[in-house]
């Protein structure tokens, strides 16, 4: 897995939800997780998609990282209907402050 070299990451809300953006230095594709809002201190992650040409690069893994260190950050659990963050969140048991049990 070939890491991207510089990741950044923007927030697009709507009504009821929104998405997390991830931008790759160079690069004019983005990957994304998108999420739905169950109350003020609780979302619903129900995708995760990394463009074909940025597969393999761990973008869809820093999503993950970047959306579990928002909730830390802001006080909101994540629940994770997404089937990629369910799978990450098995792998990083030291997740559970945030992600709920599926």
């Amino acid at each position: 897995m070939t890491q991207p070299t510089q990741i950044s990451f923007t927030l697009e809300t709507r009504e009821g939800g929104g998405r997390y953006l991830a931008h790759v230095e160079g690069r004019s594709e983005t990957g994304e997780l998108t999420f739905k809002r169950l109350g003020e201190d609780r979302i619903l992650v129900d995708h995760v998609g990394v463009p074909d040409a940025l597969r393999g690069t761990g973008l869809g893994v820093a999503l993950a990282r970047h959306v579990v260190a928002e909730a830390r950050a802001k006080g909101f659990t994540i629940y994770p209907q997404c089937p990629f963050l369910a799978s990450q969140a098995g792998k990083n048991p030291d997740w559970a402050d945030v992600i709920e049990p599926v």
